[in-house]
């Protein structure tokens, strides 16, 4: 079976980090971060994953000085589910230098009603603070490494594509795998900025069963933090989202890749992201050479035949469906039939297991198959109603959905 998107290194971080996905509300949240607390040293860091404030019935974020509180001062960091939007501590933010004046190209640095950080933080401002985290050496990298891909394999994955892959995932990869600790085969994306250090070492490393197979951009955000580009505003929001890349810098990285011959995995999720990505494989002559769109959550019509078209592949995650319900019935109510229109995609030309793939986004949600399985085929989750699915009318046989997960 294939995990057709994973991020291998954070998953083994996040298997070190505290889960808040069980959390019901800030108040749960913070009781798990005071507990922990308790067993940290003053100086180390308190990192959790998982939360989902969207689903709480208070749906505010803790504040950096309720984070301070329950942490007894501590660096905190929150990361949501969707790894686009944290909440921090103060220690957190002076370590990172973040301050109510800070600018960030791209992040948001939400504010309260004096001018002063909340501690909550959007896109590339949460990444300034993560990036300011204390990285793992390289023993404890092969160890988290493992970990995750042990984790996988428990899960019946044969083969991985890793869609953020660091440079140094492919040397440490080949060397577990020549040491018999791992059997899986892999397909590593980096990031745009890091190819060529990743080709600079990829002749040491690559075989069949691990191939640099195409580079990684980020095009937009997420439906929770109102972030992802859409073509309309939001219902709840006067906003179309916040684009992460220019026309221009999408098709640069088009040509790019182009001259290496890799194709570009692009991650959208709003029907604005979706299609600019489209736009720029046909304006750069990128069709037909193995070009894919991840997440694609909500899609115009108009551009779901394109896919078949112009030979992109439909990379999704539709386990994602199952914890964004509460936030799809609120950003756009009026367009949930663009949401994750698969059976459109397959009327439409897309192959199961070929051109339209299942994955999980893993650490963002679980990797159990499971779960997309359930969001393929009853577009909800298995404590709602039936009137709770979200476009029924797109749902997939669960046969349908096994093949998307099928290595071919």
């Amino acid at each position: 079976m294939r995990e057709a998107h994973a991020h291998i290194f954070q998953l083994g971080r996040s298997l070190t980090m505290l889960d808040c996905s069980n959390c019901l509300s800030r108040d749960e949240l913070l009781a798990l971060v005071a507990a922990s607390s308790k067993s940290c040293a003053q100086h180390e860091w308190v990192l959790a994953h998982s939360a989902r404030p969207e689903g709480w019935d208070d749906s505010r974020w803790p504040s950096r000085l309720e984070l301070d509180h329950a942490s007894d001062g501590r660096a905190v960091c929150v990361w949501c589910f969707d790894y686009h939007a944290l909440a921090a501590s103060t220690a957190a933010l002076a370590h990172a230098g973040i301050q109510s004046d800070s600018k960030i190209d791209r992040g948001i640095i939400e504010l309260d009603s004096q001018g002063e950080p909340t501690g909550v933080l959007y896109e590339h401002a949460a990444l300034a603070l993560w990036n300011s985290v204390p990285e793992p050496i390289a023993e404890q990298r092969l160890t988290l490494v493992r970990s995750a891909c042990e984790h996988l394999r428990s899960l019946g994955y044969t083969e991985v594509h890793d869609l953020k892959a660091q440079p140094w995932l492919g040397p440490v990869l080949a060397d577990l795998q020549a040491s018999g600790e791992i059997t899986q085969s892999f397909q590593l994306f980096p990031l745009v900025p890091d190819l060529e250090a990743t080709l600079a070492t990829c002749p040491q490393w690559a075989s069949s069963k691990l191939i640099l197979a195409g580079t990684k951009i980020f095009t937009d955000g997420t439906l929770n933090s109102r972030t992802a580009w859409m073509l309309e505003p939001y219902a709840d929001k006067a906003t179309t989202g916040t684009p992460m890349m220019t026309l221009d810098e999408i098709d640069e990285a088009m040509l790019v890749s182009k001259q290496h011959n890799l194709p570009v995995a692009a991650h959208a999720i709003g029907d604005g992201a979706v299609r600019a990505v489209l736009d720029s494989i046909e304006r750069t002559k990128c069709t037909n050479m193995g070009a894919r769109i991840e997440h694609l959550e909500v899609l115009h019509p108009d551009d779901v035949p394109r896919f078949a078209q112009l030979g992109v592949i439909a990379s999704v995650q539709p386990c994602h469906l199952l914890p964004d319900i509460e936030a799809l019935n609120t950003a756009i109510p009026d367009r949930l039939d663009r949401v994750l229109p698969l059976r459109s995609l397959l009327k439409s030309g897309c192959v199961p297991g070929e051109t339209l793939l299942f994955g999980s986004d893993v650490p963002i949600v679980r990797a159990n198959h499971e779960d997309s399985i359930q969001a393929a085929v009853h577009r909800r989750r298995n404590d709602m109603p039936e009137s709770g699915a979200v476009s029924i009318d797109q749902s997939l046989t669960e046969a349908e959905s096994i093949a998307c997960f099928s290595s071919r």
